[in-house]
């Protein structure tokens, strides 16, 4: 299949689908070569972009999905009466930050980095989706290790975890002033991306 018959043909997939879809799967299916795959899906995203359409394609690692602008959340929300979830609390937003940084991660060792229980921190950060357990380790007791997901991708408007902003260095009183401020800023991302699912 030559370039031109892969794009419609990713378009059509991705839409049907309504969720990610891997490219593997997707160049398997063509009889394309995932680095074809992606070219198109590179093409395709900058001309929904170009022409102010109200639909993305969005890159969450190996996967694509196709999705609404986000200049038209609170049209597609008041249309589907989609209600707005709850903000992250600060709790929330520092386990989600040592789960992103250093996953995969035990909730003894999330424990031990912020000091104090984290048990239903991490039950809510599971249960919206954000973590989920990718393994188990190989210790006594074997206890879950945890990993981000798709969903966190979507929320932090990246396509990739290499994508997060390097980590301060905490060991310097400045590093502190910067986790710190990375943090709160995260929390002001969420409030404009909000934790809903993308249509």
């Amino acid at each position: 299949m030559d370039s031109r018959e892969i794009t419609p043909a990713l378009e059509a997939i991705l839409f049907t689908a309504g969720d990610s879809v891997e490219i593997s799967r997707i160049g398997k299916v063509l009889g394309a070569e995932p680095w074809d795959v992606r070219q198109a899906a590179e093409e395709l995203a900058r001309e929904y972009e170009t022409q102010g359409r109200g639909i993305r394609l969005l890159r969450l690692e190996d996967k694509l999905q196709m999705v609404s602008a986000p200049d038209y959340d609170e049209a597609v929300n008041r249309c589907l009466e989609k209600r707005r979830a709850p903000k992250l609390s600060p709790t929330a937003l520092e386990v989600l930050s040592i789960v992103a940084y250093y996953q995969p991660v035990t909730r003894a060792y999330i424990e031990q980095l912020r000091g104090s229980d984290s048990s239903y921190t991490v039950a809510v950060l599971s249960e919206r989706g954000l973590i989920a357990p990718v393994g188990r380790l190989e210790a006594p007791g074997r206890p879950v290790l945890f990993g981000t997901t798709e969903q966190f991708l979507r929320m932090m408007g990246i396509s990739s975890i290499e994508e997060l902003p390097p980590l301060p260095n905490i060991a310097v009183g400045e590093g502190i002033q910067e986790l710190q401020a990375a943090i709160e800023a995260a929390g002001e991302k969420q409030e404009q991306l909000e934790i809903t699912e993308l249509t």
